[in-house]
C-alpha cells in the first residue's frame, strides 16, 4: 500500500458516559479489554480486540483535562468519530503524505495505561480536517502490540472476529476522490456513479451519500446526521451469523436482518454506531465486488 499505510486499524466511538457504554458492549456480546487512560489526557477508553482490529469506545473521565475534542463531538452526539489507519512506519507515512501533498502534523507520540500496570506505546501522525475532505482519519504505530491482545480478550460471545469495513457518509463520494487518492494511493479507488470505495490494505472504506447509506444497509435504522462527513456505518464480520442471532436473541437484544442475513443493531443500543454484523463469506463478496 502507499504511504507505508497497512489498512484499518481500529475504529473510534465517543460515548458520553464510558462505564454505561462498556456495559452495553458487554450485552451485545463483546469482551472489552480492561480500561485504559491515556497519559496525561483528560480520556480513557475500552477496546474490543480482535485479531488485526479493534473498536475503540473512548469517553472523558477527567473534563479538566485535554480531551482532544471529544467534548466538542460529543456536545452533538455519541457514535463513530475517527479512523485510525495502521502505518508500518510513521515516518515513512508522514514523508509519503507530505510528498503527495498534504501537510500531516509532525509524527507524536502517545502512551496509555491499561489498567491496572501495563503502559502502551504509540506514534500518531494526523492529518488536518481539509486534508480528507473533512473524513476524520490518521495514521497509528504501535510501539508495543503484544500486551493488547489477550486470548480471553478476542473471544467475543458474539462471534465478531474483525472489522470488514466502515461507511461514511458524504454529500458527494466522487468529490473526495482526490483527497483519498492522496491518503491511500489512487491505484486503491474504486468509483462508481454513487460511492467511493477505498481499498485500504486491510477492510473497505465505502463513502456514499445519506440516501444511499440505506441502499448499502438496508437492516439499518437511519440515523440522524447534522454535518457531513460522518462516519456512518462499522461493518463486523462473524464466524456465523447464525451464532449471532441466537445470542442476541438470548440476551433481548433487537436486530433487523436484510435479505443477505446481515444484522442491523439499533443505534439506541449501540451508543449511536450503526454497527451491523456480517459473516464472513458475506464480507468477501462485497469486498470483491467493489
Amino acid at each position: 500500500m502507499a504511504n507505508c499505510i497497512a489498512g484499518i486499524d481500529h475504529v473510534i466511538a465517543g460515548v458520553r458516559h464510558l462505564e454505561e457504554g462498556r456495559a452495553s458492549y458487554e450485552r451485545l456480546g463483546f469482551r472489552p479489554t480492561p480500561r485504559g487512560r491515556h497519559v496525561g489526557w483528560g480520556t480513557a477508553n475500552y477496546c474490543i480486540m480482535f485479531p488485526d482490529d479493534y473498536l475503540e469506545l473512548l469517553g472523558i473521565v477527567d473534563p479538566s483535562k485535554f480531551t482532544n475534542d471529544l467534548d466538542r463531538f460529543l456536545e452533538d452526539r455519541e457514535g463513530l468519530m475517527a479512523l485510525a489507519l495502521r502505518s508500518s512506519d510513521a515516518d515513512g507515512t508522514h514523508g509519503g503524505w507530505r510528498a503527495a501533498g498534504l501537510e500531516p502534523n509532525p509524527v507524536g507520540d502517545l502512551s496509555r495505561l491499561l489498567e491496572p500496570d501495563v503502559e502502551l506505546h504509540f506514534k500518531n501522525v494526523m492529518l488536518p480536517p481539509e486534508a480528507t475532505g473533512g473524513v476524520p482519519l490518521f495514521a497509528c504505530v504501535h510501539l508495543t502490540p503484544e500486551p493488547m491482545r489477550r486470548p480471553e480478550w478476542l473471544d467475543h460471545p458474539n462471534g465478531a472476529v474483525a472489522i470488514a469495513s466502515l461507511t461514511v457518509a458524504v454529500e458527494e463520494p466522487g468529490a473526495l476522490s482526490a483527497a483519498m487518492g492522496r491518503v491511500f494511493g489512487t491505484d486503491n479507488l474504486t468509483e462508481t456513479d454513487d460511492t467511493l470505495a477505498v481499498h485500504t490494505g486491510h477492510g473497505m472504506l465505502l463513502l456514499a451519500t445519506p440516501d444511499d447509506l440505506e441502499m448499502l444497509h438496508p437492516e439499518l435504522e437511519p440515523l440522524a446526521i447534522d454535518r457531513l462527513p460522518a462516519l456512518a456505518v462499522l461493518t463486523l464480520v462473524v464466524h456465523d451469523i447464525g451464532w449471532t442471532a441466537d445470542y442476541l436473541d438470548r440476551q433481548g437484544v433487537a436486530y433487523r436482518r436484510n435479505a443477505a442475513g446481515a444484522l442491523g443493531l439499533s443505534p439506541t443500543d449501540t451508543h449511536g454506531v450503526m454497527l451491523e454484523f456480517v459473516a464472513s463469506a458475506a464480507a468477501t463478496e462485497r469486498s470483491s465486488f467493489w
